[in-house]
């Protein structure tokens, strides 16, 4: 047995509302499709750096869920590569 706790253990412990969950869950979404979104314009993080400003250090921790990224820093991260963000009701994103 571990003596080391998985991140579900953590979660538990700190007994987010649902709301917080949900935020949580968005986030991650948004930054998996930020990684997505790299990897099918076959750019690396180097790359990426060079065409929006963002330093390489910087989107690597948003990548690996280090930092949790602001509006202003996804735009110019998504904006060379042809993306933007988009605002869709809660109904919308359910369906998918």
């Amino acid at each position: 047995m571990s003596k080391f706790k998985t991140w579900e253990e953590i979660r538990k412990g700190f007994n987010f509302t649902p709301e917080e969950e949900a935020e949580m869950e968005l986030e991650m979404d948004i930054i998996r499709a930020t990684i997505e979104a790299r990897k099918n314009a076959n750019l690396t993080q180097k790359e990426l750096s060079e065409k929006s400003g963002i330093k390489q250090p910087s989107i690597a921790k948003i990548e690996s869920f280090v930092h949790s990224p602001q509006a202003t820093t996804l735009i110019k991260l998504l904006y060379p590569m042809g993306y933007t963000l988009k605002v869709v009701p809660l109904s919308e994103r359910a369906k998918k």
